[in-house]
């Protein structure tokens, strides 16, 4: 008998998942339908349990990201590859392309991330993915344009967020470099000594933010985080609820594996067809 445990670990989670899933086919096979549907029950129940820790461990992972803003030891041991695009995407909050990814890891964590290296990261992702579906605690996934549904060119998003901020829709490129830029000018104000890679990146970010440009070759954090929040309240409305509309069409017309890495659909003469 499954028993509903919060305090239980993803990786556990996922291995009573995986003998839940055979018990219910051989259940199925034998035609013993009432301990199928028992059986079925407690997969739901501990499919709950996954979830909700996944959010936990999203929820330590975005404050552990926060507290790590400043550089590890040069020596200290390397992350892979995916788990260093993921600390790059938990800090920023947003979609992002992989030369935003790589200057977010260079400003405030340790290690070398070399962009070529994720230029098939998406790919297998998804072959992990469908191969073994939630088998991981997260998947680095497409972001999903609003018309089509389909996988954003060059844009990282974490499996576990809302699906709502894995949608661009017209105005959310901007939306999301505004709220990237207050990520990034939070992270470089708790910095207890501001990087070269820190003040360049919020730099950038700030001579495109009217009201935020610097004087010189540094910005202030907290004149770039407000000017970016006075400029993200005139859009985010519009934009949250283009998202919201993509969402919901999204969640009605794609699965699981579709929601996270983009319709194979591609629009031709009018008609959505299959692509080959």
């Amino acid at each position: 008998m499954y028993r509903r445990a919060v305090a239980s670990s993803p990786e556990a989670l996922e291995q009573r998942i995986d003998e839940l899933r055979a018990a219910i086919r051989h259940a199925a096979t034998a035609g013993d339908r009432a301990r199928a549907r028992e059986l079925r029950a407690q997969l739901r129940a501990a499919e709950s349990d996954w979830d909700s820790a996944v959010a936990a461990l999203e929820r330590q992972s975005a404050g552990a990201a926060a507290q790590q803003v400043s550089a590890a030891p040069a020596g200290g041991p390397l992350l892979p590859v995916r788990e260093q695009v993921h600390q790059a995407l938990t800090l920023v909050g947003v979609a992002a392309a992989p030369r935003l990814i790589v200057a977010v890891h260079d400003a405030f964590f340790s290690g070398p991330l070399i962009a070529a290296r994720l230029t098939s990261l998406r790919r297998d992702e998804e072959r992990s993915f469908r191969s073994a579906p939630y088998a991981r605690a997260y998947y680095l996934t497409a972001a999903l344009t609003a018309d089509l549904l389909a996988p954003a060119r060059g844009l990282l998003a974490v499996s576990t967020w809302p699906l709502e901020r894995r949608v661009i829709g017209p105005l959310s490129p901007r939306v999301d470099y505004l709220t990237a830029a207050i990520a990034v000018a939070s992270s470089v104000r708790r910095l207890p000594v501001t990087s070269a890679d820190a003040d360049r990146l919020l730099w950038r970010f700030a001579v495109n933010i009217p009201g935020a440009q610097p004087g010189g070759r540094r910005a202030d954090p907290e004149t770039v985080a407000r000017a970016a929040c006075a400029e993200l309240d005139v859009h985010a409305a519009q934009d949250q609820a283009h998202r919201q509309a993509a969402a919901a069409r999204a969640r009605a017309q794609l699965d699981d594996a579709g929601q996270l890495f983009g319709s194979r659909l591609q629009a031709a003469g009018g008609a959505m067809s299959a692509s080959s």
